[in-house]
């Protein structure tokens, strides 16, 4: 392979890798947004700005985090809802603050973000919710969303599950 052709794929790999970097820093300013209004100090939006004006981030993460923020304040009701009746054994009120933040966050991004496709999401929330919470939580997330997706005849946001899942449209 030429040497010029070696390093445009190399830029176009480093500035991917650099997106994903940003959008998980999106997902992780917005889960700390949320999980901090919890505490009942400040609105999620403004405690979202606030970091924002602290870490003078990127761009890219700045906007996805203002998305999710505003998907889960202003879906709330519907969030909690779909949490009630796709697992009903976890009360939402009765879930740690962590996990209830979690779980808002993830349902807010596959269900209000129709940028992301639906896998895309899946996988990132599901990694957050080992991280910040734990194996029961990864798990739970995982069978939430999953069955968000399974049960759609079209998946949130208007994006195909079978688009969704990497299969073909029309098999």
């Amino acid at each position: 392979m030429p040497a010029q052709r070696r390093k445009a794929r190399s830029t176009e790999e480093s500035d991917r890798a650099d997106r994903i970097r940003s959008l998980r820093t999106g997902r992780r300013l917005a889960l700390s947004a949320v999980f901090e209004a919890e505490f009942g100090q400040r609105t999620a939006s403004a405690i979202l700005e606030r970091h924002l004006t602290e870490t003078e981030g990127n761009p890219n993460a700045a906007e996805l985090a203002r998305r999710l923020v505003r998907a889960v304040v202003e879906n709330r009701d519907t969030i909690d809802a779909t949490i009630e009746r796709l697992a009903p054994q976890y009360p939402v009120v009765q879930l740690a603050r962590m996990d209830r933040a979690l779980l808002r966050c993830a349902l807010g991004e596959v269900l209000h973000s129709p940028a992301t496709p639906a896998r895309v999401a899946i996988a990132e929330w599901v990694e957050l919710a080992r991280t910040y919470s734990g194996d029961s939580m990864r798990r739970l997330v995982n069978g939430v969303l999953g069955r968000i997706i399974a049960e759609a005849p079209t998946a949130p946001a208007g994006r195909s599950t079978r688009a969704s899942r990497g299969q073909p449209r029309g098999s």
